[in-house]
C-alpha cells in the first residue's frame, strides 16, 4: 500500500540558497542522477542544472516524505498531489519583453528549469494517472509564442512525450490579445483562450472591496472601458472571470517570479494569481483621482496632476472611437504625453504606481480567496476547494521598476511553502522590505470568514541550508543587499528592526 507523506506545515517556508545561474538548454533535465528521478538514464547533457537542485533542496527542507528522502521511493509532493489529480502549474508568464531593455534578462518570467523540476515531482506523485497543465493569462499584449520559446515549453513537452508517453498541456488563458503602439491599445485580436471556458465568480461581501463600496465608482482597470470594470464591482457585486481549467484543478502549484511591483510593492505568490483571471479589464488596478478625492491614481492633488487627470480621461474617452486612425496617432500622442507629463518608466508616478495604491492589493487578495474557496462552478465554499502550494523562482529576481521593466537581481534563492502569505512575507524579508508598509502583506491576514492565512508573523519559521535563514522569520538576517524598490515605494521600503510583536493592522488585529 502506498504511504502518503504528511502535509507541509503552513507556517513554514523553505529557503534554498545556491548559485545564481540557470541552465541554458531545454528541456532542463537534472545534471545528476537523483535516486527518485523518474526517467531513468535520460540525462541528456552535462550542463550544471542548479535550478533543479534548488527545487529539490527546497522540498527536502520542508521535510516532505522525509523518511524516504534520498531513495528511489521519495515522493515529496505525495501529500499534495494524489494519483488521478489534475494539477495546474501557474508560472509568471507576464510578458516576453521589458519596457526599456532589449531582452527579458531572466528576471521577467518564471524560468523553464523551475517549471521542469516541479513538473517532474508532480509526475512522480501522480504515479501514471492524472494531468499536468501549465497555464497562465499573461499581460494583454504579451506574445505567448515568444514566452513558450523563452521558457523552453515545447522542448519540455517533447521530453515528456518521448520519455513518459505523457501529454503535458500548455494553455494561454487569455480570450484576446491587445494590439499596442508605444504602449497604447489600438485594437484586439481573438485568441482560443481556456479550452474549458470561464466562470464568473462573485465574492460579494467576502471581497476586500466590500469595505470601500462607496468608492468603487472610481475604479480603473487594465483598459479604457471603465464601464465594463465598474459593472463588475459595485454594491454587493465583486466579480472576476476565472479560468475553468484552474477551477477544475485538484491542485494548483503557484510558480511565481520574485520581483518588485509598482502597484503593490512586490509580486510573488499572491500577486501571481492575476493570471487565473480571463478578462484583464475585470481587475481593478487603481481608483481615479488623488487620496483627498477617494482615489489613488496620483499621490498629490496639485495642478499638474489635475491637468493630467483631465487630459488623460478625455483621451481615453475619445481615442477608442478613432478606429483605424489609432495606429497612426498612438505614437505621436504618447510622445507628447511623455514630454508634458513625464515618463512612467523614468521616475514619474501615476496610474496607482506608488505605496498609496489602495486598490490592487484588494484585487490580489480577492483572487487568492477565489483560488482557495471557489469550487469548479464558482460557488464559494466554507472550506478550501483545492490544495495549493507555492514555489518562488528567485534565482534571478527582479528589482527596480518591476514588474514589467525589472533589473536582474541575482540571489540564488528558491522559496517554497504551503501558504502564499507566509511565503510572500519571507520574500519581503529576503528583499529587506518592511512588510508593515506593504498592504498586500499587512492586510492579507485580517480576520475574515474566508481566511487566506491564520499564521501570525512571529509564528513563521524558516528551514534553510543557509544558517542566517534558519529559525523564526522575524529573527532572520538578510544576506543580500536590499532590493531597489520602485520609484513610488522607495521612501517607505527601508526595513525596520524586526519585532516579535507586529503592529496592529487597520482592522485592529495584529496579524502577519
Amino acid at each position: 500500500m502506498h504511504r502518503v507523506s504528511q502535509m507541509p506545515d503552513p507556517s513554514q517556508v523553505a529557503i534554498s540558497c545556491g548559485q545564481t545561474r540557470y541552465p541554458s538548454s531545454p528541456p532542463f533535465s537534472p545534471s545528476e542522477p537523483f535516486p527518485e528521478y523518474p526517467f531513468g538514464n535520460s540525462l541528456e547533457r552535462a550542463e550544471p542544472n542548479n535550478a533543479y537542485q534548488a527545487v529539490r533542496q527546497a522540498l527536502r527542507l520542508l521535510d516532505l516524505d522525509a523518511a524516504r528522502s534520498d531513495t528511489a521511493a521519495w515522493n515529496p509532493l505525495g501529500a499534495i498531489v494524489r494519483p488521478g489529480d489534475t494539477v495546474v502549474l501557474k508560472p509568471n508568464f507576464v510578458r516576453d519583453f521589458r519596457e526599456t531593455h532589449p531582452d527579458h534578462g531572466d528576471c521577467l518570467i518564471t524560468h523553464g528549469s523551475i517549471i521542469r523540476a516541479v513538473a517532474d515531482y508532480v509526475f512522480i506523485a501522480l504515479q501514471g494517472s492524472g494531468r499536468i497543465i501549465i497555464a497562465d493569462a499573461p499581460q494583454n499584449d504579451a506574445d505567448f509564442a515568444a514566452i513558450r520559446r523563452i521558457a523552453g515549453l515545447d522542448e519540455i513537452q517533447d521530453f515528456y512525450r518521448k520519455h513518459a508517453d505523457f501529454n503535458l498541456d500548455v494553455y494561454d488563458l487569455r480570450p484576446e490579445r491587445a494590439r499596442k503602439t508605444d504602449g497604447v491599445i489600438v485594437g484586439h485580436s481573438p485568441l482560443p483562450g481556456d479550452p474549458c471556458g470561464y466562470v464568473k465568480v462573485n465574492l460579494g461581501q467576502h471581497s476586500a472591496f466590500a469595505e470601500i463600496n462607496d468608492l468603487c465608482h472610481l475604479l480603473y482597470g487594465a483598459e479604457y472601458d471603465t464601464g465594463e470594470l465598474r459593472s463588475h464591482h459595485r454594491a454587493d457585486v465583486h466579480e472576476y472571470l476565472i479560468s475553468k481549467t484552474v477551477l477544475n484543478a485538484d491542485v494548483v502549484i503557484n510558480l511565481p517570479k520574485l520581483k518588485t511591483h509598482k502597484k503593490v510593492g512586490l509580486t510573488a505568490s499572491m500577486k501571481n494569481l492575476v493570471g487565473i483571471n480571463g478578462n484583464k479589464n475585470w481587475l481593478p488596478h487603481h481608483r481615479e483621482g488623488t487620496p483627498v478625492q477617494g482615489g489613488d491614481q496620483f499621490p498629490r492633488d496639485d495642478l499638474k496632476y489635475r491637468v493630467e487627470r483631465t487630459t488623460v480621461a478625455n483621451f481615453k474617452r475619445v481615442f477608442p472611437r478613432l478606429g483605424p486612425l489609432r495606429g497612426w496617432l498612438a505614437g505621436p500622442i504618447k510622445a507628447v504625453g511623455k514630454r508634458v507629463f513625464g515618463d512612467t518608466n523614468n521616475g514619474t508616478v501615476r496610474s496607482g504606481n506608488w505605496h498609496g495604491n489602495d486598490t490592487t492589493w484588494r484585487m490580489a487578495v480577492d483572487l487568492n480567496r477565489i483560488l482557495l474557496y471557489a469550487d469548479s462552478a464558482g460557488m464559494i465554499m466554507e472550506q478550501p476547494a483545492r490544495r495549493v502550494f507555492s514555489l518562488v523562482d528567485a534565482i534571478i529576481a527582479g528589482e527596480g521598476n518591476g514588474p514589467l521593466d525589472s533589473t536582474p537581481k541575482p540571489t540564488g534563492v528558491v522559496l517554497a511553502g504551503a501558504n502564499p502569505v507566509v511565503v510572500d512575507l519571507a520574500c519581503a524579508r529576503l528583499m529587506d522590505f518592511d512588510w508593515h508598509s506593504i498592504p498586500l502583506l499587512a492586510r492579507a491576514a485580517d480576520s475574515h470568514q474566508l481566511p487566506v492565512t491564520d499564521t501570525l508573523y512571529p509564528g513563521i519559521t524558516c528551514a534553510s541550508n543557509c544558517e542566517a535563514w534558519t529559525g523564526p522569520l522575524h529573527r532572520a538576517q538578510p544576506t543580500l543587499s536590499a532590493f531597489r524598490a520602485p520609484v513610488g515605494w522607495r521612501d517607505i521600503m527601508e526595513s525596520p528592526v524586526q519585532s516579535d510583536h507586529p503592529p496592529q493592522t487597520s482592522s485592529g488585529v495584529a496579524r502577519g
